[in-house]
C-alpha cells in the first residue's frame, strides 16, 4: 500500500507526543496529588498535544481513505502505524 508521507509525519508526531507524556511521568509516576502544580501543568499540556496529534492522524487517515478508491480506513491506519513503529518491516 502506498502511504502518503503526510500520514507518516502525522503518526510520527503522535508517537513523539506520547513519548513525551511517558517521559514526564517516568520519575514521579502517573499523575497524583503528590505532583507539583508545575508537573501537573507540564503533563496536562503534553497529554493535550498527544490527543490533538492522534485526532489529526485519525482525521487525515479517514479523509485519505474516503478519497482513495478501494482503500479501507482501518487497513490504511494499520499500515501507517506499522510504517512508523516498524519501519524495517515496511522497507523489507
Amino acid at each position: 500500500m502506498d502511504i502518503p508521507a503526510r500520514l507518516i509525519e502525522l503518526e510520527q508526531s503522535a508517537v513523539d507526543a506520547y513519548a513525551e507524556v511517558l517521559r514526564l511521568q517516568e520519575v514521579p509516576g502517573r499523575p497524583t496529588a503528590e505532583w507539583t502544580p508545575e508537573e501537573h501543568e507540564a503533563w496536562n499540556a503534553a497529554h493535550a498535544r498527544w490527543r490533538e496529534a492522534v485526532l489529526a492522524v485519525q482525521s487525515a487517515v479517514a479523509e485519505h481513505a474516503a478519497a482513495a478508491d478501494g482503500v479501507g480506513r482501518l487497513a490504511l491506519e494499520m499500515a501507517v502505524k506499522a510504517a512508523v513503529r516498524h519501519p524495517e518491516a515496511a522497507e523489507g
